[in-house]
């Protein structure tokens, strides 16, 4: 290496340090602390004690750990297919050149805008069991059927179909991904479909899914990631996921155990749980469905 090389690269490193710093104090030191954690007794106040695999030993016989990977499960399971379908719907609805369009995306654009929290707190008035806005405009229906509007936040059975209503407002994000993806299909497929005698649904099948595919598994991944780590929403709405724990998750058990339990060895070991789940999954969806994505004239990666 010469003497130019050796200060090249000196001023490169010297221009990469700010970003070397921040990256190693904020990203690779608290993830590989995460990994040694995860290994020992540690809750803050007291030095950490090495105790090998007991947290995730003990993670096998935790009844509210299984609780919460139910119930995460059950909330993922259904409000992801719900949501990117909704999505879809959606962007199909919104690539039509209906007047006013511009105006409709907006409005379905705009709830995804707003903070978790406030969303928390919003539906947490709509779905009041006595003053809920939900429950008054169901009243009049279940009054003819001689029922009362369900509960939604204190009964077991509607707490996790709440949070899953509550997470389709929220499907405008994946919506404006859609309906970018659908704009770069050539309107020639469409064309050369209708000549072939394609209806409407066939050229959706045929054409419109296929030609939208890495848009479709983008969104499936971030909808994995998005789902398992839910927990701003039904944090604000129940805090404790009442009741009894039927709408308490992954993410907020693992909240609990670090922050109000100062259980931070536990919390580590979930914490790597749902990183190694997440991964899994990933890798998962990207296997099952590399030969069903079209890249722009190839049949998959």
């Amino acid at each position: 290496m010469t003497k130019a090389d050796r200060r090249n690269l000196r001023n490169g490193l010297l221009f990469c340090s700010p970003w070397l710093i921040g990256f190693s104090v904020f990203v690779l030191y608290p993830i590989a602390a995460s990994v040694y954690y995860s290994f020992c007794e540690y809750s803050v106040l007291e030095p950490s004690q090495w105790i090998g695999l007991g947290n995730y030993a003990d993670l096998l016989q935790d009844d509210v750990f299984w609780k919460a990977v139910g119930n995460t499960a059950y909330y993922a399971v259904l409000a992801l297919p719900l949501g990117m379908f909704l999505a879809l719907t959606l962007a199909l609805l919104l690539n039509t050149g209906v007047r006013g369009m511009a105006v409709y995306r907006t409005i379905f654009f705009l709830p995804s805008l707003v903070p978790m929290i406030a969303l928390g707190v919003l539906w947490l008035w709509i779905f009041h069991g006595t003053y809920g806005i939900l429950n008054e405009l169901l009243r009049p229906i279940t009054r003819l059927v001689h029922l009362e509007p369900p509960v939604w936040l204190d009964s077991v059975r509607w707490s996790k179909p709440a949070l899953i209503i509550a997470g389709l407002w929220t499907v405008g994000q994946p919506m404006i991904i859609y309906l970018a993806g659908l704009q770069d299909v050539p309107t020639e497929l469409y064309e050369a479909a209708e000549i072939d005698g394609a209806n409407w649904f066939h050229k959706i099948w045929h054409v419109t899914l296929p030609m939208i595919s890495p848009v479709i598994l983008f969104n499936l991944l971030m909808g994995i990631i998005w789902t398992l780590q839910i927990f701003a929403v039904p944090f604000v709405m129940m805090r404790d996921g009442r009741p009894a724990r039927s709408a308490y998750f992954f993410a907020m058990y693992l909240y609990d155990s670090a922050f109000r339990y100062l259980q931070m060895g536990y919390a580590s070991a979930l914490a790597w749980i749902l990183f190694l789940t997440i991964l899994a999954l990933t890798l998962l969806a990207l296997r099952l469905t590399a030969k069903h994505v079209h890249y722009g004239g190839t049949e998959g990666r």
